[in-house]
């Protein structure tokens, strides 16, 4: 009896775990702001936002203001500038 118990017990913590760790936002992948192309953190304490599962840090409030105003189209854009920085290049506004 103590014996399945225990088994219930740990099932119940390793599942709980494994949820949590699936809820958890794919970090921000960029070290700037993909609206201003300000390094993130240079204009104060960043803004973070999470859409869809992926975490957003924008430069300020304006620009988390402009990624609210449509983010579906902001997702896209920092999933492209993540593209363009994984091949090498750099999508990053100036």
């Amino acid at each position: 009896m103590k014996t399945l118990f225990l088994a219930l017990a740990i099932g119940t913590l390793a599942f709980t775990s494994a949820t949590r760790a699936a809820d958890a936002p794919k970090p921000y992948a960029l070290d700037y702001c993909v609206y201003s192309g300000d390094k993130i953190g240079t204009m104060g304490k960043p803004v973070t936002e999470v859409y869809e599962g992926q975490e957003i840090k924008f430069c300020c409030k304006d620009c988390q203001k402009t990624f609210d105003k449509d983010p579906a189209a902001g997702l896209k854009k920092y999933q492209a500038a993540v593209q363009s920085k994984s091949s090498g290049g750099s999508n990053a506004p100036h």
